[in-house]
Order: structure tokens, then sequence, then C-alpha cells
């Protein structure tokens, strides 16, 4: 069974820093995108980085880039969001997929494996 687990979500002040962590298991092939996907209440799910498995393909959205920071440890199967100077429009729930279909570049909500989401709130 492929499973996906993310950990490290909380509440955080404004400019203030967290960590994601998603331990995937189980997909076996190499070819494959892991993702980063958040969705705060009211709205819809939006693709924040993706990540291929060969680390050649990436994706930020416009929202966070030269914040986050999407990485992988390969002999964990674990990969991270590290997000910096958080702002309060980054609260939600955020969700790590993984898809044999697409490559990093690709970042849309359509993943076939998601985690269970971990949330972040920005706050003071």
């Amino acid at each position: 069974e492929i499973q996906l687990v993310e950990s490290g979500g909380g509440l955080v002040r404004p400019g203030g820093c967290l960590r994601l962590s998603c331990a995937v298991s189980n997909l076996g092939a190499e070819d494959y995108a892991v993702g980063w996907f958040r969705q705060a209440d009211g709205k819809g799910r939006e693709g924040v980085s993706c990540i291929g498995y060969r680390e050649d393909k990436l994706y930020y959205a416009d929202s966070v880039k030269g914040r986050f920071t999407i990485s992988k440890d390969n002999a964990s199967d674990t990969y991270y969001l590290q997000m910096n100077n958080l702002k309060p429009e980054d609260t939600a729930i955020y969700y790590c997929a993984a898809d044999y279909h697409y490559s990093g570049s690709y970042c849309e909500p359509e993943y076939d494996y998601w985690g269970q989401g971990t949330q972040v709130t920005v706050s003071s």
C-alpha cells in the first residue's frame, strides 16, 4: 500500500518558519513526482511546490517563490517543504501527494496518492 505521511505543521507568527515533512513508502518505481499542495478555508486546493524523482523538474507557485524550498532525502524517502517568512495568507491545510504520470513541473491537484494533511496557521 502506498502511503504518504505529513508532519511539521503548527501555529507560527508572521515572518516565522516551519518545515513540513512527508514520508513516502511503497512507491516502488523511481519515475514519479511528489508535490506539496494546500487548501485554505473556502478555497480550492492549489499546488505549492512539486519535484520530480530525479530532481530535474521543479515547480513553485508564484506566491511562494523565494520563501519556500522543496527538497528530498533519498536515504529515507522523505520530502521536505521549508517555509520561511510565512504570511497569514499561507494559512491552510498542507498535503503531500505523489503521482507516476507527472514530472515535477506539473503541479496541479490531480495527483493520485495523497497524505492526510497537516494544518499550518500563520497568525499573530
